[in-house]
């Protein structure tokens, strides 16, 4: 009877770990061996090339020197001729002189040869230098091109795109390895940011419902014509409260959401959005004695319509309500400015110190008022703005003007 044949066995496991470090560190292909290789080949071509054309011109100059300075035409009469050294034709010369005159025409030849091997070892050092320098210009750019990679998806992200990745190829070097960091930071970083703004967005729908009700309760109690006054007064102001605090749970979702990179976009006229919200203020600034102002010119840009009009709608808010007691005014313009679009509203208003601008940007910050209690707003438009900007690529600056007020101007791509 035949033996049973014993199961395969597994594989033996590897010994070698291939996230474990290489055996051999130094012969891992790093930008520093690379180019150390690179420059010092191109060192050595170099000096092969400039030796082979020094020993060119060498012997070319001791081929024009290696000629008869002169000829005996009579040796009877030692009459010379010579086309180098006329000087040696005479027959009246001494030995004495013969022999010096033969000695200076070899110096003069031999410094004509050393001048023309100099000028023209320059001419060829200076065709190397030129050649040498494009070469290396063109691989210093191949080998630094994935820097220029990392630094266009650093500048998408600046811009709110965290999904970007640079997903570098390559040798495993120095700069893969940085590319490779940082996309993981940019990893974590996103998921980071998405978990807070779906807290944010989650705790503010979690809000709506409980506000709603409240708000429900509070006006069916209000609509009773039989209710004590006390008890109308209280609900008038229950009422109030809980209008503030649906707008503040509607101002944190759309920060939330303006943070985010803006993936719907569309053509929108920038003078049509300011004008929307000029109209959405008109019966506020006239009940403040407020005149808004200003010229409109089409500017189309593109993004999302109903965010840009609550940039609008922020700011010519706050620059109604922030204002003098009479005869204020607010200027709303918008304009093309350095092929951008520009969304300026300034305002009369109380004087604001330099140091305090940047800290109207922060949530729920306001300027000298405190953090509860005002009937302006709940703090948090300026944030808004600012995020809505970032998110279509754009900025915001705020200037205090002279005399009072604010000019803010918003810039957006085209």
């Amino acid at each position: 009877m035949a033996a049973t044949p014993a199961p395969p066995t597994a594989p033996p496991k590897p010994t070698w770990d291939p996230r474990s470090p290489t055996p051999m560190p130094w012969l891992r292909p790093t930008i520093r061996i690379r180019l150390t290789l690179l420059y010092g080949g191109m060192f050595l071509i170099a000096g092969i090339l400039l030796l082979s054309i020094i020993y060119l011109l060498a012997a070319q100059a001791l081929r024009t020197g290696s000629q008869p300075l002169f000829k005996i035409v009579d040796f009877d009469g030692l009459k010379v001729s010579s086309n180098d050294c006329p000087g040696i034709a005479d027959g009246n010369l001494s030995l004495t002189e013969f022999n010096n005159a033969i000695s200076e025409c070899i110096d003069d030849q031999r410094q004509v040869a050393l001048d023309n091997l100099l000028s023209r070892s320059l001419l060829a050092l200076l065709g190397l230098a030129v050649i040498a320098f494009a070469f290396g210009y063109a691989m210093a750019g191949r080998v630094l091109s994935p820097l220029g990679r990392i630094t266009r998806t650093a500048r998408a992200v600046a811009g709110s795109d965290l999904s970007r990745r640079i997903e570098l190829d390559g040798p495993d070097d120095e700069l893969k390895e940085l590319a490779d960091t940082f996309d993981d930071m940019l990893e974590r970083l996103q998921r980071a940011f998405t978990a807070q703004q779906r807290f944010v967005g989650n705790a503010s729908h979690e809000l709506r419902t409980p506000l709603a009700i409240n708000r429900t309760l509070l006006e069916v109690h209000l609509s009773d014509p039989n209710a004590p006054v006390e008890l109308q007064q209280l609900g008038k102001t229950l009422l109030a409260t809980n209008e503030r605090s649906e707008q503040l749970v509607e101002g944190l979702l759309l920060l939330a959401r303006s943070d985010n990179q803006i993936v719907e976009r569309g053509p929108v006229d920038l003078a049509e959005v300011a004008g929307q919200a000029i109209d959405q203020v008109a019966s506020e600034a006239e009940s403040r004695h407020v005149t808004i102002r200003g010229a409109r010119r089409p500017v189309v840009v593109k993004g999302n319509g109903v965010l840009l009009e609550r940039i609008a709608l922020n700011l010519v808010q706050n620059a109604v309500r922030y204002n003098v007691p009479e005869d204020g005014w607010v200027e709303v313009t918008t304009d093309v400015q350095h092929g951008q679009a520009v969304l300026v509203v300034s305002n009369t208003g109380p004087v604001v110190p330099a140091y305090e601008v940047e800290n109207l940007f922060e949530p729920f910050r306001r300027l000298r008022t405190e953090r509860t209690g005002s009937d302006k707003g709940v703090g948090l438009g300026l944030s808004i703005v600012r995020s809505v900007a970032r998110a279509h690529g754009g900025h915001i600056f705020a200037q205090p003007r002279e005399g009072g007020g604010l000019v803010m101007r918003v810039t957006l791509p085209i």
